[in-house]
């Protein structure tokens, strides 16, 4: 699958497209607390009114995001019949938006990490807040269970799409900017020792 990459250029117009394309009437917006700094706020605080598309927005989740709340999530994704996914936000949001994605056709009576997962055709557009998981571009999730860390694999949790805003780096704190950079770079050299690594 090749990703499409989209800018926030004249009022995030990319993302109309991209609703408008998919005919989406109402998305699950995945989205930490910090996004009432970011100008991309507005922008979904006036989609209903603009483009008649409602937000769902799904924020129960914390930093290293525990099974529970992706359940959570996919209960709400199904009780609100959303028919897309937007995840804006650090490492944690993008992983409870691919684990959403990928467990809203399973059955909700039996564990999920238990199960076969069944790739589905869900739009899904991810808009990274730092500069450093790289949890746009892969098909790894990370939650916990129990107190034990679960990657979730499956490639049809890639987005899609990925919006790349530089703006939202504006307000991302000293520290969190460093850490994002160091995050980077060790993904950079793991990749590089990596078993299955490629010339280029």
């Amino acid at each position: 699958m090749e990703q499409q990459i989209i800018t926030a250029e004249n009022n995030y117009r990319d993302v109309n497209r991209w609703l408008l394309n998919h005919g989406l009437e109402k998305i699950l917006l995945v989205c930490g607390n910090s996004i009432a700094r970011q100008q991309i706020n507005a922008y979904f605080e006036g989609l209903p009114e603009r483009l008649g598309v409602t937000v769902v927005r799904f924020s129960d989740f914390a930093p290293n995001p525990l099974y529970e709340s992706v359940v959570k999530g996919v209960d709400v994704f199904r009780r609100e019949r959303c028919g897309g996914i937007i995840a804006v936000g650090g490492g944690s949001a993008m992983d409870v938006a691919k684990c959403v994605k990928l467990y809203s056709n399973m059955d909700r009576g039996t564990n999920y990490l238990q199960q076969k997962i069944v790739p589905n055709d869900i739009p899904f557009l991810a808009m990274p807040t730092t500069a450093g998981t790289g949890s746009e571009a892969t098909r790894f999730a990370v939650i916990y269970y129990e107190g034990a860390k679960q990657s979730v694999s499956d490639t049809s949790c890639i987005p899609g799409t990925v919006l790349l805003d530089s703006s939202v780096l504006k307000t991302l704190p000293l520290y969190q900017k460093k850490s994002t950079m160091m995050d980077a770079l060790c993904h950079a050299i793991e990749s590089f020792w990596s078993v299955n690594s490629t010339v280029e």
